[in-house]
């Protein structure tokens, strides 16, 4: 099937575009008996979702009376899970920790998942996928719950920096090809 769109554009006598019409035709092609090439690698997102989500803020109310001087520990794991044939499961799990003068003051740990269709990529590929696209998806929304969960508990928001969890994946995939290798 063949998709074939044709637009017209209306232009104003000072240069603007007052409108655009679209057309769109679909043509049929037959189905062949004739071996068809290898299709294009297939990757969709079906579903983004809060699996887990935990706050703890043990050191209120007496925190709230002395001076904030902040420090941020985060930890990051991801996981992936096969759930049937070209359909994976992603988890991003963030916990992140706040304290002042070296004492905790609130925890928040975030499980974020996504459910991801993946067809025909290369064992290869399909690692790169899910070690490291599907989790640079599901990280800004991560991020969002932490800070929304630390200004509720009125703490000054969290801004974690942006994670590029392809180059996250490729270094831990060198290091695990340099361990295998000694």
């Amino acid at each position: 099937m063949k998709s074939f769109l044709k637009g017209k554009k209306d232009k104003k006598a000072d240069g603007e575009t007052s409108r655009t019409e679209v057309k769109a035709t679909t043509q049929q092609t037959p189905a062949t008996t004739e071996k068809m090439p290898p299709q294009n690698p297939e990757f969709a997102i079906q579903r983004i979702y809060l699996k887990s989500l935990s706050y703890d803020a043990p050191a209120s109310p007496t925190i709230f009376q002395e001076d904030w001087k902040p420090t941020i520990d985060m930890q990051i794991q991801t996981n992936t899970t096969k759930l049937s044939e070209g359909l994976h499961e992603a988890v991003i799990k963030v916990t992140v920790v706040g304290k002042s003068n070296n004492k905790p003051v609130f925890t928040v740990e975030v499980q974020q998942a996504g459910i991801f269709v993946i067809n025909r990529f290369t064992n290869e590929q399909l690692g790169a996928v899910l070690g490291g696209m599907c989790p640079n998806i599901l990280f800004p929304y991560a991020r969002e719950a932490i800070t929304e969960l630390a200004t509720r508990g009125t703490f000054p928001p969290v801004y974690l920096a942006p994670i590029n969890f392809d180059l996250v994946y490729a270094q831990a995939l060198q290091k695990q090809t340099q361990q295998d290798q000694k």
